[in-house]
């Protein structure tokens, strides 16, 4: 699957997004949720680098 961008080394692959996107729950009611794999990726960046909160990028 290609989703027209670059992986980088603290995100997810494409069969890891596949396996996790399975078990998330789907938003049925109020707001639009934001792009789920990114917000992961933004967890994931976080844990495997040690950073703090503050410290995460905008991307």
């Amino acid at each position: 699957m290609d989703h027209g961008r670059v992986m980088r080394r603290h995100e997810l692959s494409d069969a890891e997004w596949e396996f996790v996107r399975q078990l998330l729950p789907e938003s049925l009611r109020g707001r639009k949720r934001l792009d789920d794999r990114t917000v992961l990726n933004g967890i994931v960046w976080k844990f495997r680098t040690g950073t703090a909160r503050g410290d995460v990028p905008d991307r």
